[in-house]
């Protein structure tokens, strides 16, 4: 009687512990879903950002082609470049929290292949997101260049010789007047040479101050991706090798195949040539070779 009581037990704990296993599975499988729609939800923030870059191009070259101030054109791109500094906000944000969530797990001993599948994700989105800003950040200088030469050459036509580093000073100085300072602007082609300059002055203001802005979190994904490097470089090679060892083992089990297949034929034909099978034998051998 004890031993079936003790039996009973034993079976109750084990279909207990089963179905906590089944739990955690189903947990487990309920947390990778949505560790995996907020992935999708990242990419699509990151790519809603490439996007944006790609208009602001196109704006800053509408506005530099312009002889003339165009305010829709500028409020245009007020309009993207506040777009892109608040989405990239929400995804440093949502790869941060990611990235707490990785340490934690790691500190406390966890050590799965969704951990791993996480980094990687985690790793493959940071590389991402940092390409992106980085092209935006390229957009903003070459635009801040490409102001300062319109200021050159619109200071040249008002007779204002100014070289490189004074015209910097004068632009960092932040205060448009010094540009009109010794102009004559007694003439309609005058004024409209002072508006453009002041128009660029203040958009190379308007750039600089959105660099700063998003100087600490660019810095602080760019140095997050390096110290990632190697570990992403790492499965990329592990990845590549695997699917080379896979290619070339499946290229030699046909080999095999075709020579086990070639062997067979060669030793029938040999038992055929010393007349050593049997009728039926024959027939059941040549059945064997045609279906291979």
């Amino acid at each position: 009687m004890t031993k079936d009581r003790l039996g009973a037990l034993k079976a109750a704990q084990s279909e207990d512990e089963g179905d906590d296993d089944m739990h955690m599975d189903a947990a487990n499988a309920q947390f990778m879903e949505e560790f995996f729609e907020q992935v999708e939800e990242i990419r699509g923030s990151v790519d809603l950002i490439a996007s944006n870059v790609e208009e602001v191009k196109k704006k800053h070259s509408a506005i530099l082609s312009n002889p003339v101030n165009d305010p829709k054109t500028k409020e245009e791109l007020d309009e993207l470049m506040a777009s892109i500094k608040r989405t990239a906000n929400k995804v440093r944000g949502k790869l941060k929290l990611i990235e707490n969530a990785i340490e934690h797990d790691e500190s406390s001993g966890s050590a799965n292949a969704d951990l791993r599948i996480r980094k990687t994700q985690h790793s493959t989105l940071s590389r991402r997101f940092v390409e992106v800003m980085t092209d935006y950040n390229k957009t903003q200088t070459d635009y801040r260049e490409r102001c300062k030469g319109r200021i050159q050459r619109q200071l040249d036509i008002a007779g204002k010789q100014v070289g490189d580093e004074d015209l910097e000073e004068m632009i960092e100085s932040g205060n448009p007047g010094v540009f009109t300072q010794g102009i004559i602007t007694d003439t309609q082609q005058a004024k409209q040479t002072l508006a453009d300059i002041e128009a660029r002055h203040n958009d190379i203001m308007k750039l600089e101050s959105s660099i700063r802005e998003l100087h600490d979190m660019f810095m602080d994904m760019a140095m997050l991706v390096e110290s990632q490097g190697e570990m992403v470089d790492r499965i990329e090679y592990n990845v590549e090798h695997a699917k080379e060892f896979v290619d070339r083992a499946v290229a030699d089990t046909k080999k095999a195949v075709q020579y086990q297949s070639k062997a067979r034929r060669v030793s029938l034909l040999s038992y055929i040539l010393n007349g050593n099978l049997e009728p039926q034998a024959l027939k059941s051998m040549r059945n064997s070779v045609r279906k291979e």
